[in-house]
């Protein structure tokens, strides 16, 4: 019964410093989706410029004040469109400034990709 009741506590322990070591990655990898760049597949990238390109999406001048660079947000005046589920990044929207595509998070309208 004592040699039960041992290994059910170091079970319990095990879990829970598994619990605790998950918990702290995926913390690390939210923070870093959040703050830096996304990358994007090749293929979903040409997938992006065809689908703007076949849009014809016409392009708007960068808003004052805004650099157009990943990380930079950008103003509830700037309108954002929505990807379709064949091109593969429907969590995010798009722009056109200048010649480029801008892909932003719209949640928090942050740039994390643009497409030359």
């Amino acid at each position: 019964m004592k040699h039960l009741l041992l290994a059910t506590v170091a079970s319990l322990g095990l879990i829970s410093a598994a619990a605790a070591q998950t918990s702290t990655t995926t913390t690390t990898t939210q923070t870093t989706e959040t703050t830096g760049a996304v990358t994007i597949a090749p293929e979903v990238r040409t997938k992006v410029r065809e689908f703007v390109t076949t849009e014809n999406v016409r392009s708007v001048d960068a808003p004052s004040g805004v650099t157009v660079s990943v990380g930079s947000t950008l103003p509830e005046t700037v309108e954002l469109r929505s990807f379709p589920s064949s091109v593969g990044v429907t969590q995010y929207r798009y722009t056109r400034i200048g010649d480029r595509t801008v892909l932003v998070d719209p949640g928090s309208r942050r740039i994390i990709q643009v497409i030359e």
